[in-house]
């Protein structure tokens, strides 16, 4: 494995931590999917379709997932006046707070990462920041 491959690996295995995943799911009592899907809403409604690409779900799945937000009041869904066969999900306050709160949970740094010196710190940061894509 060269050097580009096991720092991929470091990066994945950092991002994909699952016991964040489980601590933020934890907090509030939902499925990490159904939390994400929260956090896709909040900068503007989706249609069903929209948010199932953006969640990398099938729809049947996507469905599932908004009908649970929706009892909870989190989520509403109304018709695409463009097209009245395809449904709109936007977030509630209650669902964009929920969304919000979860963004401060998972923006929290790991330890080992908060441990670092000054010094790696600031390197870290200029070599992500040289692989973050355009625009984002």
């Amino acid at each position: 494995m060269d050097a580009a491959q096991r720092s991929w690996r470091i990066i994945r295995e950092l991002v994909l931590d699952h016991d964040r995943r489980k601590a933020v799911a934890d907090a509030f009592g939902l499925s990490f999917v159904r939390v994400k899907a929260l956090r896709r809403l909040v900068d503007g409604p989706l249609t069903m379709r929209e948010l199932a690409a953006r969640l990398a779900t099938d729809p049947p799945y996507t469905t599932l997932i908004v009908d649970d937000l929706e009892q909870r009041g989190l989520v509403a869904r109304s018709v695409d006046p463009r097209d009245r066969r395809a449904k709109i999900v936007t977030v509630t306050e209650a669902g964009a707070d929920l969304a919000r709160r979860a963004e401060q949970l998972l923006d929290v740094p790991p330890a080992a990462l908060r441990e670092l010196p000054a010094d790696d710190l600031a390197v870290l940061e200029r070599v992500l920041s040289a692989l973050r894509p355009p625009g984002s």
